[in-house]
């Protein structure tokens, strides 16, 4: 990475920062980047001219970050992350011959479905291509205006993101899983007071809107909270426990130690969409990622 910084900064020193932060060590941070460590320890040294800190301070036999490194450390890895989409940005994109790499946020559930085939469908228009996934938590979901930035979208239900640009994928289905050999009969006569194991409860519940099924609108008695689907059929085979899941992934586990009940009430339907900044509206390559994941969200639909 070339260039100067505003402050006057060789960019190079932000990527010396990121790994002297992270590694906690002017060896381990050389060793990762392949430098020398004596070009490591000039660089932390005008590091630490330039913000007035130590950074890395001595602890016995290691080092350990100071308040301004901890603060620092925060923010490194997603500035890199900019940098390399500012320089990487074309005025044309050719899929035959790119390199680019792709970032989505995606729940575990969206893998096997959506996942699997924009991975195909790239593959088959860009060879070169790659698309690099990040699991979804409700950190990254709390703070999508930022992390929108550094990616170049997030999977969720249409109505959990406002004010940002996003287009339809596929729909699916809130379906209950129960261990299997539970008949529908007797789940419906006491799903009510029987626990249930979701993901991403409230006040995170936005990253898999859950509804409000019993009547009353009363909440499910939740005994079990994970912050993916794939480990709900696990929790739920062999127990009393229900779970909550959408259709299309939940129908891939059914057999495995649990089964689709049908309830006496409508749980309700997702609209799983691609969301991101709007900051990529007019970059060529963001405008044919999204013409394909456009087009693997309708043959999932299908």
């Amino acid at each position: 990475m070339t260039g100067r910084g505003a402050m006057g900064l060789d960019l190079n020193l932000l990527v010396s920062l990121d790994a002297l932060l992270h590694e906690r060590s002017v060896t381990r941070a050389a060793q990762r980047l392949g430098l020398s460590q004596p070009t490591l320890s000039t660089a932390l040294a005008r590091l630490r001219r330039h913000f007035d800190d130590e950074l890395l301070a001595r602890t016995g036999n290691a080092y350990e970050l100071t308040a301004l490194g901890e603060r620092l450390a925060e923010n490194t890895t997603q500035a890199l992350v900019w940098t390399d989409r500012v320089f990487q940005t074309r005025s044309e994109f050719d899929p035959e011959r790119s390199d680019h790499e792709f970032t989505l946020v995606v729940a575990d559930c969206h893998l096997p479905t959506f996942g699997r085939v924009l991975t195909d469908l790239v593959r088959g228009h860009a060879p070169h291509v790659r698309l690099k996934f990040q699991h979804s938590t409700a950190h990254i979901v709390a703070r999508a205006s930022e992390h929108l930035r550094t990616v170049d979208g997030i999977v969720l239900p249409q109505g959990v993101l406002v004010d940002f640009p996003s287009l339809h994928l596929y729909r699916d289905r809130w379906v209950c899983v129960a261990s299997a050999g539970t008949t529908a009969e007797a789940v419906e006569a006491d799903f009510a007071e029987r626990t249930w194991v979701v993901a991403y409860q409230p006040p995170f519940s936005a990253l898999s809107p859950m509804p409000s099924p019993l009547a009353g609108g009363a909440r499910l008695d939740v005994a079990v909270i994970t912050e993916n689907f794939l480990s709900v059929p696990h929790l739920v085979a062999g127990t009393d426990r229900l779970g909550l899941m959408p259709e299309r992934i939940a129908r891939t586990h059914s057999g495995a130690g649990v089964s689709i009940v049908e309830l006496p009430v409508e749980l309700g339907y997702l609209v799983e969409s691609l969301w991101w900044h709007p900051m990529h509206e007019r970059d060529p390559a963001h405008a044919w990622l999204r013409r394909l994941a456009a087009e693997a969200g309708r043959a999932v639909d299908r």
